[in-house]
């Protein structure tokens, strides 16, 4: 069954098409060109083209599918990259040169590569929703055959051996087939047994966000910044170096170069918990500026089923998406094409249930096949021009776990991460900092404190040294001031270039503490009337050891 367009306006078609649901996906025009119900009228339907309308012509044929936007899960997801509607970039590349024509569809898993299936049931068990039915071995992980959405039957036969994704598994009773991969509607998220609060830290070798404002696996966090603040090499780094065993990452709206030179920097580096080519355990969802603003308003959706797919598996996997103000401009040009009611600045109104809809699908969850898995989320937002207090970043405060605020003032400086020490907060700071005192040091907590407090005097320092001079400043707030200078250059500044792009908690801490403990050297010999630049250089040539021990740490590391 078929209608016809009645009316185009943009990416936004509508149709005489009767018998369509909210949200399914349909093909439009002779070219077959992928789109979605968005609204419902007695006598139409509205419908969201995901790729370029131009050429599309009113009276051309519209057909609906019968089910909604969904992504293909199986093996082969890793190291892969996507478009928004999960067709494969490399693959469409190579069929269609570097720029993508509409109407062109092509399974995101490849079907011909042939995978060794070890079956995990046995005849006369049964498949429900979730259930490890096998596993094929993808790379380095073990990638457990899940049971599909609506799978409720007895197994009949299942075969161990060589197989392609075209070829069945196995059968049910019923003698249908058992697939070896399944489709999962990209708007709905997973289902899973129960949630728990996020307590365990997600360690990112930022020793700013790590010591500072920890995250936590499981939990979400925004890094909101203006223009030139480091928002995109901040979340690569957090992509190269956290401590999970999957990433899946999102260029929503970015730009086509930063995306190809992070893509080529991938290729090259090893993850250092593991030691293995950093993108066998990344895919990558790429929809640029250039692409059309409805799949990037998808993207987001494809990437996250995704993610929650291996979080299934019992994996720990971190989700970014670089930048979530870009996917609300999309969310915001659509809603404007639909005519509906704006909301503040042009936004639709249901901006803040959306973004809260969506971070409810992080967490640590025991799955369906009783697997503890989780689900982090770090999300970089661009308010035009540094203001905090626009609509997005405003939606993303009342539900994000951790708020990292990148200074442009910081920036400027070339410190970076321009992680602002005195706005930014963590929700997950104290969970974490009990982990961290029984893993790596039970100083860890009073370190920090300590670290907190002389951040805090500096700034207050500052404002009374502007007014009478450092020279009028007490010896010992002269010394603070050094001191808390050192940490901010040597501490919280990172080189996403060089070797100090990680810094593991271990290597963290001696930093630290090496800090604080010439600040009470120092202050004990200033007591004893030592001057002031006596006591910095004595006690920095004693400090020598501690420097060798922290290389000595990064080196064990590696």
């Amino acid at each position: 069954m078929s209608g016809k367009i009645q009316g185009i306006s943009g990416p936004t078609v509508t149709t005489d098409l009767k018998g369509l649901t909210l949200y399914e996906r349909v093909y439009v025009g002779h070219a077959m060109l992928t789109g979605e119900v968005v609204r419902l009228e007695r006598e139409r339907a509205v419908i969201q083209v995901y790729e370029d309308t131009r050429g599309l012509g009113v009276g051309e044929p519209v057909q609906g599918v019968g089910m909604p936007l969904t992504v293909r899960l199986g093996p082969g997801l890793l190291s892969g990259m996507f478009d928004g509607l999960q067709r494969p970039l490399e693959r469409l590349r190579k069929e269609m040169g570097p720029f993508i024509t509409g109407g062109k569809e092509m399974y995101a898993l490849d079907y011909m590569k042939r995978w060794h299936f070890t079956p995990l049931m046995k005849p006369g068990e049964l498949i429900t929703p979730g259930a490890v039915i096998g596993s094929v071995q993808e790379g380095a992980f073990t990638h457990f055959i899940l049971g599909g959405r609506g799978d409720h039957e007895k197994i009949a036969l299942l075969t161990e051996g060589d197989i392609s994704l075209d070829e069945p598994l196995g059968q049910f009773e019923s003698g249908r087939d058992i697939p070896g991969c399944h489709e999962w509607p990209v708007r709905f998220a997973r289902p899973y047994k129960r949630k728990f609060a996020p307590a365990e830290p997600l360690v990112t070798g930022q020793r700013s966000i790590d010591f500072l404002f920890p995250l936590a696996r499981g939990g979400t966090a925004i890094f909101p910044g203006g223009f030139g603040t480091g928002k995109t090499i901040l979340e690569q780094s957090v992509a190269k170096f956290a401590d999970v065993d999957i990433v899946v990452y999102v260029g929503c709206g970015e730009r086509g170069n930063e995306m190809a030179d992070m893509i080529a920097e991938f290729e090259e580096l090893r993850d250092p918990w593991s030691g293995r080519p950093l993108r066998d355990r990344t895919v990558l969802v790429v929809n640029t500026s250039n692409m059309p603003v409805a799949a990037r308003e998808a993207s987001i959706y494809t990437a996250v089923t995704m993610a929650e797919y291996y979080r299934d598996m019992g994996y720990h996997v971190l989700f970014l998406a670089d930048s979530l103000s870009r996917w609300a401009e999309a969310l915001r040009e659509i809603s404007a094409s639909l005519e509906e009611m704006p909301g503040e600045e042009g936004y639709p109104t249901y901006l803040a249930s959306r973004l809260s809809a969506f971070f409810e699908r992080a967490g640590v969850v025991e799955t369906l096949n009783n697997r503890i898995g989780s689900l982090s989320m770090i999300l970089s937002v661009s308010p035009p021009g540094g203001d905090f207090t626009e609509p997005v970043t405003q939606a993303c405060l009342r539900t994000t776990g951790a708020f990292l605020m990148l200074d442009t003032s910081l920036a400027h400086r070339r410190h970076y991460p321009a992680i602002n020490w005195f706005q930014s907060y963590s929700l997950y700071a104290g969970d974490v900092a009990k982990h961290y005192q029984g893993k790596v040091s039970s100083e860890w907590s009073s370190l920090l404190a300590q670290c907190r407090q002389m951040l805090q005097e500096e700034e207050s320092l500052r404002e009374v040294s502007e007014i009478v001079g450092a020279e009028g400043l007490q010896d010992a707030d002269r010394l603070l001031m050094r001191i808390a200078e050192m940490i901010r250059t040597e501490f919280l500044q990172q080189n996403a270039y060089s070797d100090d792009a990680f810094s593991p908690p271990e290597k963290t801490l001696a930093i630290i503490k090496r800090l604080l403990d010439l600040h009470g050297s120092a202050a004990e010999l200033l007591k004893q009337g030592v001057a002031l630049e006596e006591a910095l250089k004595m006690q920095k040539s004693g400090a020598s050891s501690q420097e060798s021990e922290v290389g000595r740490l990064e080196t064990e590391k590696r």
